[in-house]
């Protein structure tokens, strides 16, 4: 398969609205932890988006100029993203102490992950999450589907 240094994700790139995107990337590095890869686009003097990383996560970060709404500014939850962590306790206790609203507190889930869930400065959800033990979804309730 092709590699392509400026799209690296596997499997998925969310792309992620935000009203200023200098301000978003600020925010996403100091209390999340992201790292900017590059900016891009410069419409009507804003900057248009960048790509940000987490481990190996990556996100697209988009202005809401052109044509998006964050889920502050619309006053809905719209999606939920969760990034893999290495030490969800210690990304929990960064995300608390530089201003992360908290919105379900570190704790181990029916289906074997230590996590948290947050919002950020523009009302997006975002749950971290790190492997905790191995458990099969039937053990828990879910239904698996026939294949």
């Amino acid at each position: 398969m092709l590699k392509n240094r400026s799209v690296p994700a596997d499997v998925l790139l969310p792309h992620v609205v935000y009203r200023d995107v200098p301000e978003a990337i600020a925010w996403l590095t100091r209390v999340f932890g992201f790292r900017e890869h590059y900016r891009y686009g410069n419409t009507g003097g804003r900057v248009d988006g960048a790509q940000m990383y987490l481990g190996n996560a990556c996100i697209m970060v988009s202005g809401a100029h052109r044509g998006g709404a964050t889920p502050a500014k619309i006053g809905l939850y719209t999606q939920s993203l969760t990034v893999f962590v290495e030490d969800v306790d210690a990304h929990f206790h960064r995300a608390k102490s530089e201003g992360a609203k908290i919105v379900e507190d570190l704790n181990l889930t029916c289906y074997g992950e230590r996590q948290y869930g947050a919002e950020d400065l523009d009302g997006h959800h975002w749950l971290f999450s790190q492997h905790a033990k191995d458990v099969s979804p039937d053990e828990w309730g879910a239904t698996i589907a026939p294949r």
